[in-house]
């Protein structure tokens, strides 16, 4: 008598298992296939060729075009680090702790009033540039017209009672450049900050943003506030940094001999230097004081650019604000600070 097999109810067949024997399993996921790229695998690889590289490396290193760059790198990143580090404190103070309707009783209402009075409270920050990008940006969220806002980013640097003092100390036998400085800084502020409300559009500012904080503690939200700003922000200097070291390597140190002799050219060549050179605002009048080949008004052009646009600014601008908007607000900040200087070093130097 012949048996036939039959499967049990509810449970179907299977077919054998036709894969041929180099055929990878798709149904066995935890089966390791291959080289795997991680954390530890690429660090191995590094120092390895670190290790064998070693020679290239020493010498690429030890080249005085590379010692100049981490020169360069390492003293900017120290220059501005403690002042970003100061805005950023003073952005999550006002994110955290002051009420928006602080900024609408102590600005008027009026946005062409308020912007020379955002442009006379940038005085009172004693810090760089770096500080102020996370402080307007904390004054647009906080609801302050961008205008006025604007005008504190750009006054706020420059003409402050540290950068002032030292200038005075770097010009000991010039005392009016302290004064031409304060003039033409707050002018080229007070004038980019009408501009805007003038003829800037909202679209072309995107709004800063950040993690919202709702339902955490005062100072859990405070802290959070801080690691956002300075990991966001810090990035950007980084890049900044990194640039501002390459171009100052590069660029030839008789170019600047050369353009002295021309009162013009000179005028173009020092703030096309300062947007390079990526200088914090406390330490630049002594920089400005060592080009003794350059006029005043060339050295005052100097002094009222590089607090306003560099490349360290326009990068953070870019994290801040948005492409769109640094991509027209450094252009024309730059233009109107060579004209605003020249043109107050004419009449004050």
């Amino acid at each position: 008598m012949t048996t036939t097999d039959t499967a049990a109810p509810g449970v179907e067949e299977r077919e054998p298992d036709k894969r041929e024997p180099d055929e990878p399993d798709e149904r066995e996921p935890d089966e390791p296939r291959g080289w795997q790229f991680n954390s530890p695998l690429v660090l191995t690889m590094l120092l390895l060729a670190g290790v064998v590289l070693q020679g290239p490396i020493r010498g690429a290193l030890s080249a005085p075009v590379t010692q100049s760059w981490m020169t360069v790198f390492v003293a900017v990143i120290v220059q501005a680090l403690p002042f970003l580090v100061l805005g950023v404190l003073l952005s999550a103070v006002i994110a955290v702790f002051v009420p928006p309707s602080f900024f609408a009783r102590a600005l008027p209402k009026r946005p062409a009033l308020a912007v020379p009075v955002a442009g006379m409270a940038g005085a009172v920050l004693p810090g760089c540039e770096c500080a102020s990008v996370p402080v307007a940006g904390a004054l647009v969220r906080r609801g302050v017209t961008p205008a006025a806002a604007l005008a504190f980013l750009l006054s706020a640097p420059a003409i402050n009672p540290i950068v002032l003092t030292a200038t005075a100390v770097a010009f000991p036998g010039n005392p009016e450049m302290v004064l031409a400085r304060f003039v033409a800084s707050l002018l080229v502020a007070c004038a980019m900050g009408w501009l805007w409300h003038r003829l800037g559009r909202a679209d072309w500012l995107r709004p800063p943003d950040r993690p919202s904080w709702e339902g955490l503690g005062k100072g859990a939200a405070f802290w959070g506030s801080v690691r956002h700003d300075v990991m966001h922000a810090g990035g950007f200097l980084v890049v900044g940094a990194m640039a501002a070291a390459t171009l100052k390597a590069v660029v030839p140190a008789d170019w600047l001999g050369y353009a002295a002799d021309n009162m013009l050219v000179s005028i173009l060549a020092l703030a096309v230097l300062a947007v390079l050179l990526s200088i914090c605002s406390e330490a630049d009048a002594f920089v400005a004081a060592s080009l003794t080949q350059f006029s005043l008004t060339a050295r005052l052009t100097f002094l009222v650019v590089g607090p306003m646009i560099d490349l360290k600014l326009f990068a953070m601008q870019t994290a801040t604000f948005g492409r769109g908007f640094a991509l027209r607000f450094a252009p024309a900040t730059f233009t109107l600070a060579v004209l605003v200087s020249s043109l107050v070093g004419a009449v004050l130097l």
